[in-house]
Protein backbone atom coordinates (compact mmCIF):
# COMPACT_ATOMS: atom_id res chain seq x y z
CA UNK A 1 0.00 0.00 0.00
CA UNK A 2 1.65 3.15 -0.62
CA UNK A 3 1.77 6.59 1.10
CA UNK A 4 -0.85 7.64 -0.99
CA UNK A 5 -3.76 5.25 -0.07
CA UNK A 6 -2.61 5.21 3.33
CA UNK A 7 -3.76 9.06 3.36
CA UNK A 8 -6.91 8.61 1.32
CA UNK A 9 -7.25 5.81 4.02
CA UNK A 10 -7.40 8.38 7.18
CA UNK A 11 -9.12 11.18 5.34
CA UNK A 12 -11.94 8.93 3.93
CA UNK A 13 -12.38 7.30 7.78
CA UNK A 14 -12.92 10.98 9.27
CA UNK A 15 -15.26 12.26 6.46
CA UNK A 16 -17.05 9.00 7.00
CA UNK A 17 -17.69 9.69 10.64
CA UNK A 18 -18.02 13.38 9.54
CA UNK A 19 -21.57 11.86 7.38
CA UNK A 20 -22.15 8.95 9.99
CA UNK A 21 -22.98 11.57 12.36
CA UNK A 22 -25.07 13.83 10.47
CA UNK A 23 -26.98 10.40 9.09
CA UNK A 24 -27.59 9.80 13.39
CA UNK A 25 -29.27 13.36 13.04
CA UNK A 26 -31.33 12.22 10.05
CA UNK A 27 -32.64 9.33 11.63
CA UNK A 28 -33.37 11.04 14.95
CA UNK A 29 -35.09 14.23 13.82
CA UNK A 30 -36.71 11.73 11.01
CA UNK A 31 -38.39 9.64 13.24
CA UNK A 32 -38.86 12.61 16.01
CA UNK A 33 -41.22 14.44 13.35
CA UNK A 34 -43.03 11.32 12.56
CA UNK A 35 -43.62 10.70 16.02
CA UNK A 36 -44.96 14.33 16.84
CA UNK A 37 -48.79 14.83 16.56
CA UNK A 38 -48.95 17.11 13.53
CA UNK A 39 -52.81 18.63 14.65
CA UNK A 40 -50.39 19.51 17.79
CA UNK A 41 -47.91 20.85 15.55
CA UNK A 42 -50.62 23.09 13.55
CA UNK A 43 -51.81 24.28 17.33
CA UNK A 44 -55.08 22.28 17.82
CA UNK A 45 -57.89 21.92 15.64
CA UNK A 46 -59.50 25.00 14.46
CA UNK A 47 -62.82 25.94 16.07
CA UNK A 48 -66.00 25.98 14.50
CA UNK A 49 -66.99 29.67 13.49
CA UNK A 50 -70.32 30.77 12.18
CA UNK A 51 -70.34 34.03 10.07
CA UNK A 52 -73.12 36.34 11.63
CA UNK A 53 -72.66 39.22 9.92
CA UNK A 54 -74.77 40.41 7.48
CA UNK A 55 -74.31 41.15 3.80
CA UNK A 56 -72.55 44.11 3.14
CA UNK A 57 -74.21 47.65 1.69
CA UNK A 58 -73.44 48.34 -2.24
CA UNK A 59 -73.85 52.45 -0.94
CA UNK A 60 -70.40 51.88 0.90
CA UNK A 61 -68.75 51.23 -2.35
CA UNK A 62 -68.30 54.87 -3.46
CA UNK A 63 -66.67 55.91 0.20
CA UNK A 64 -64.36 52.74 -0.32
CA UNK A 65 -63.45 53.98 -3.46
CA UNK A 66 -62.54 57.49 -2.62
CA UNK A 67 -60.11 56.27 0.50
CA UNK A 68 -58.40 54.34 -1.60
CA UNK A 69 -57.76 57.24 -4.32
CA UNK A 70 -56.42 57.04 -7.69
CA UNK A 71 -55.00 53.41 -7.29
CA UNK A 72 -55.49 50.51 -9.21
CA UNK A 73 -57.33 47.68 -7.74
CA UNK A 74 -55.69 44.59 -8.22
CA UNK A 75 -57.12 42.63 -6.01
CA UNK A 76 -60.41 41.86 -4.24
CA UNK A 77 -61.80 39.37 -1.54
CA UNK A 78 -64.87 39.64 0.63
CA UNK A 79 -65.06 37.99 3.90
CA UNK A 80 -65.82 38.16 7.87
CA UNK A 81 -63.78 39.82 10.27
CA UNK A 82 -64.68 40.27 13.85
CA UNK A 83 -68.58 39.64 13.03
CA UNK A 84 -68.27 42.20 10.09
CA UNK A 85 -68.73 41.65 6.53
CA UNK A 86 -65.71 42.91 5.10
CA UNK A 87 -63.73 43.76 1.75
CA UNK A 88 -60.02 42.81 0.79
CA UNK A 89 -58.42 44.90 -1.42
CA UNK A 90 -55.07 45.18 -2.43
CA UNK A 91 -53.61 48.17 -4.64
CA UNK A 92 -50.27 48.06 -6.39
CA UNK A 93 -48.47 49.63 -3.17
CA UNK A 94 -50.87 48.00 -0.09
CA UNK A 95 -53.45 46.19 1.24
CA UNK A 96 -56.60 47.65 2.74
CA UNK A 97 -59.66 46.08 5.14
CA UNK A 98 -62.75 48.30 5.24
CA UNK A 99 -66.17 47.46 6.63
CA UNK A 100 -68.29 46.57 3.38
CA UNK A 101 -71.48 47.58 5.36
CA UNK A 102 -70.39 51.42 6.42
CA UNK A 103 -67.19 51.80 3.99
CA UNK A 104 -65.08 52.65 7.04
CA UNK A 105 -61.34 51.52 7.00
CA UNK A 106 -60.83 48.83 9.67
CA UNK A 107 -57.23 49.54 11.36
CA UNK A 108 -55.78 45.90 12.87
CA UNK A 109 -54.81 47.39 16.04
CA UNK A 110 -53.55 45.22 19.59
CA UNK A 111 -57.24 45.08 20.79
CA UNK A 112 -58.52 43.91 17.18
CA UNK A 113 -55.31 41.90 17.14
CA UNK A 114 -56.33 39.77 20.08
CA UNK A 115 -59.74 39.29 19.33
CA UNK A 116 -59.05 37.00 16.65
CA UNK A 117 -56.54 35.02 18.30
CA UNK A 118 -58.82 34.50 21.12
CA UNK A 119 -61.23 33.57 18.64
CA UNK A 120 -59.37 31.07 16.79
CA UNK A 121 -57.76 29.09 20.19
CA UNK A 122 -59.30 25.59 20.31
CA UNK A 123 -60.36 26.84 23.92
CA UNK A 124 -61.46 30.50 24.13
CA UNK A 125 -58.23 31.22 25.98
CA UNK A 126 -57.47 34.74 26.79
CA UNK A 127 -54.44 36.05 25.80
CA UNK A 128 -51.79 37.19 28.56
CA UNK A 129 -49.33 39.67 25.94
CA UNK A 130 -49.80 41.26 22.73
CA UNK A 131 -46.77 43.11 20.90
CA UNK A 132 -45.93 44.45 17.35
CA UNK A 133 -43.55 42.59 15.72
CA UNK A 134 -40.75 45.14 14.52
CA UNK A 135 -38.26 42.66 13.25
CA UNK A 136 -38.66 39.26 11.20
CA UNK A 137 -38.78 35.85 13.42
CA UNK A 138 -38.88 31.91 12.43
CA UNK A 139 -42.19 31.17 13.57
CA UNK A 140 -43.52 33.84 11.02
CA UNK A 141 -40.26 33.28 8.71
CA UNK A 142 -42.66 32.98 5.21
CA UNK A 143 -45.00 36.16 6.19
CA UNK A 144 -44.45 39.89 5.96
CA UNK A 145 -44.45 42.10 8.67
CA UNK A 146 -46.34 44.32 10.43
CA UNK A 147 -47.38 41.32 12.32
CA UNK A 148 -49.21 41.07 15.94
CA UNK A 149 -47.55 38.48 18.40
CA UNK A 150 -50.50 37.25 20.73
CA UNK A 151 -49.44 34.85 23.98
CA UNK A 152 -51.17 32.72 25.68
CA UNK A 153 -50.36 31.17 29.01
CA UNK A 154 -51.98 27.52 28.11
CA UNK A 155 -50.25 24.46 28.66
CA UNK A 156 -48.52 24.48 25.17
CA UNK A 157 -47.20 28.32 25.42
CA UNK A 158 -49.15 29.11 22.85
CA UNK A 159 -48.38 32.02 20.48
CA UNK A 160 -50.43 33.46 17.36
CA UNK A 161 -49.31 35.60 15.14
CA UNK A 162 -52.02 38.25 13.25
CA UNK A 163 -51.51 40.11 10.18
CA UNK A 164 -51.75 43.92 11.19
CA UNK A 165 -52.58 44.53 7.56
CA UNK A 166 -55.42 41.87 6.51
CA UNK A 167 -56.30 40.79 10.58
CA UNK A 168 -56.06 37.08 8.96
CA UNK A 169 -55.17 34.67 11.81
CA UNK A 170 -51.24 33.52 10.01
CA UNK A 171 -50.16 31.24 12.37
CA UNK A 172 -50.40 29.23 15.37
CA UNK A 173 -47.06 28.77 17.25
CA UNK A 174 -46.91 26.50 20.65
CA UNK A 175 -44.19 23.92 22.01
CA UNK A 176 -44.95 21.19 20.15
CA UNK A 177 -44.14 23.21 16.88
CA UNK A 178 -40.90 24.58 18.54
CA UNK A 179 -40.02 20.68 19.00
CA UNK A 180 -41.13 19.80 15.49
CA UNK A 181 -39.05 23.17 13.74
CA UNK A 182 -36.04 22.36 15.96
CA UNK A 183 -36.09 18.69 14.57
CA UNK A 184 -36.78 19.98 11.22
CA UNK A 185 -33.71 22.32 11.22
CA UNK A 186 -31.52 19.10 12.25
CA UNK A 187 -33.26 17.39 9.20
CA UNK A 188 -32.58 19.85 6.03
CA UNK A 189 -29.46 21.24 7.68
CA UNK A 190 -30.54 24.73 7.27
CA UNK A 191 -29.94 26.60 10.62
CA UNK A 192 -30.26 29.69 9.85
CA UNK A 193 -33.60 30.08 8.06
CA UNK A 194 -35.05 26.51 8.53
CA UNK A 195 -36.45 26.62 4.76
CA UNK A 196 -34.42 25.18 1.67
CA UNK A 197 -33.03 22.06 1.02
CA UNK A 198 -30.30 23.94 -1.43
CA UNK A 199 -28.02 25.35 0.48
CA UNK A 200 -24.60 24.96 0.84
CA UNK A 201 -24.04 23.05 3.79
CA UNK A 202 -26.53 20.64 2.29
CA UNK A 203 -24.94 20.71 -0.69
CA UNK A 204 -20.91 19.95 0.85
CA UNK A 205 -22.73 17.10 2.78
CA UNK A 206 -24.02 15.68 -0.52
CA UNK A 207 -20.61 15.63 -2.21
CA UNK A 208 -19.09 14.38 0.70
CA UNK A 209 -21.02 11.59 0.23
CA UNK A 210 -20.72 10.92 -3.35
CA UNK A 211 -16.41 11.53 -2.68
CA UNK A 212 -16.95 8.78 -0.10
CA UNK A 213 -18.94 6.62 -1.81
CA UNK A 214 -16.50 6.82 -4.83
CA UNK A 215 -13.26 6.45 -2.12
CA UNK A 216 -14.98 3.65 -0.85
CA UNK A 217 -14.60 1.55 -3.60
CA UNK A 218 -11.89 2.39 -4.48
CA UNK A 219 -10.00 1.09 -1.16
CA UNK A 220 -11.90 -2.05 -1.18
CA UNK A 221 -10.73 -3.01 -4.58
CA UNK A 222 -7.00 -1.26 -3.49
CA UNK A 223 -6.13 -2.76 0.13
CA UNK A 224 -9.67 -5.12 1.43
CA UNK A 225 -10.02 -7.60 -1.18
CA UNK A 226 -6.08 -7.99 -1.20
CA UNK A 227 -6.29 -9.58 2.89
CA UNK A 228 -9.30 -11.04 2.41
CA UNK A 229 -7.98 -13.49 -0.10
CA UNK A 230 -4.43 -13.74 1.17
CA UNK A 231 -6.00 -17.20 2.80
CA UNK A 232 -6.79 -19.09 -1.04
CA UNK A 233 -3.45 -17.56 -2.14
CA UNK A 234 -1.61 -19.23 0.85
CA UNK A 235 -3.60 -22.52 0.26
CA UNK A 236 -2.58 -22.45 -3.45
CA UNK A 237 1.28 -22.23 -2.22
CA UNK A 238 1.05 -25.08 -0.12
CA UNK A 239 -0.73 -27.09 -2.64
CA UNK A 240 2.22 -26.86 -5.02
Amino acid sequence: MTIKSIWLRRIHKWVGLAIGLQFVLWAISGAAMALLDMEAVAGGPHPETVATAGAGDPAAWPTIVRQIGPERIEALRSGVLLDKPVLEIRTGRSTLVFDSRTGERMAIDARAARAIAETHHPDRAKSVAVRLLTEPLLPVRDHELPIWQVEFADDGASTYYVSATTGALLERRNDTWRWWDFFWMLHNMDYADRTSFNHPLIITAAIAMAWLAVTGFWLLFRTMWRHDFAWLRARRIRQR
